[in-house]
């Protein structure tokens, strides 16, 4: 009964002008939805490289160590890294996603300690003037171009509403308080990294900054402490034609959504996002694996709710644990739920088009 499901779902796309695609097909277009964390620091994971020729896997993104244990991961220096990333995308037949949170200051996966350029936080560098913020993120963009990396988790531009949030405002990842300062900043990020062909991601919508909590260790309820005002970057940045990609973040809020938190929410997601701010890009999900996410919701859960709610790219880091994540499971999970008639194959088909622009 599920496959006769599936095959009248294709069928009914070949009528309206689209493809007949097979199950081949279908789990390489899941494949190039995922963003996959590995282990190894030269590619020699014979299961990546299965991901990359079965599964057409979209992209990787790379840390310098583990959340929890600090275990070294995939960066270990300037020369080590280049090799990685230039056999990854030699042996694959399509470009990749090569991914990274490099924001500056505490988030940077590259730093003096691995050989790198040490960039500062947004927070240092809002208090200079926008000449030294060009100067740095050019040199920042030059370094990552240098390796192979053309996707950069950044900028944030969340707003340091609240003083006693440890993950946005207490680690200085944002520019300011103050939206107008958090768009002129931003603006030049992406602007460097533009020039470099890098393709940047604003995060964590609909707004972090002024959450309590860290969606990383559990469920983050921004109710009480959220506000409109922390749109305004998004909405500035979007008409203004800077906005590409754009990082959805664990946060509950029942204002806007009884039942989900925006990873997971259609009314965040579509309705807000798409409709009322006019997105046309890409929406990426943060790490599926923290806590927020993976604590109340099961793998299945998690893939249907996301893409269902218009997420394009579903991010898996493989790093909060020692444990990883297949590719084959994830794959094969939203194939069955395509089958099961739970996910439209048409919004597989809509993420690759829109992944295919940006890449």
């Amino acid at each position: 009964m599920k496959r006769v499901l599936l095959l009248l779902v294709l069928f009914s796309l070949s009528l309206l002008g689209n493809n007949h695609f097979n199950e081949s097909q279908i789990k390489k277009m899941i494949g190039k939805m995922i963003i996959l964390g590995f282990d190894g620091q030269s590619f020699n994971n014979t299961t990546l490289k299965n991901d990359i020729k079965k599964y057409n896997l979209g992209g990787v993104i790379l840390f310098d160590k583990y959340y929890k244990s600090k275990k070294k991961k995939n960066i270990k220096n300037p020369k080590q890294l280049k090799t990685l990333i230039s056999d990854m995308q030699n042996y694959s037949n399509y470009k990749m996603f090569i991914s990274i949170d490099q924001e500056g200051g505490w988030v940077s996966r590259l730093n003096k300690k691995n050989g790198f350029s040490q960039t500062p936080k947004a927070s240092y560098i809002s208090k200079k003037n926008l000449s030294f913020a060009k100067r740095t993120y050019e040199n920042l963009g030059s370094e990552l171009s240098s390796l192979g990396i053309n996707l950069n988790f950044a900028p944030v531009v969340d707003l340091a509403i609240n003083k006693k949030n440890k993950v946005i405002v207490y680690q200085g990842r944002s520019f300011s308080k103050d939206p107008k300062k958090v768009v002129k900043y931003a603006k030049t990020f992406i602007q460097e990294m533009n020039k470099k062909n890098i393709s940047s991601v604003l995060k964590h919508f609909p707004g972090h900054g002024s959450s309590l909590d860290d969606s990383h260790e559990g469920f983050v309820d921004i109710t009480k402490t959220w506000s409109k005002k922390e749109l305004i970057p998004y909405r500035k940045l979007i008409n203004n034609n800077y906005a590409k990609m754009i990082m959805t973040a664990h946060v509950y809020n029942k204002k806007l959504d009884k039942n989900y938190p925006a990873t997971l929410s259609y009314k965040t997601n579509t309705t807000l996002l798409r409709k009322k701010l006019k997105f046309t890009g890409v929406v990426i999900s943060d790490d599926l694996q923290m806590k927020a996410i993976s604590k109340h919701y099961t793998l299945k859960e998690t893939v249907t709710l996301a893409i269902n709610s218009g997420v394009n790219i579903l991010l898996f880091g493989n790093h909060l644990n020692n444990k990883s994540l297949k590719l084959e499971k994830i794959v094969n999970t939203i194939y069955k739920q395509i089958e099961d008639g739970k996910i439209k194959l048409s919004s597989i088909i809509n993420s690759n088009k829109l992944i295919k622009k940006v890449l």
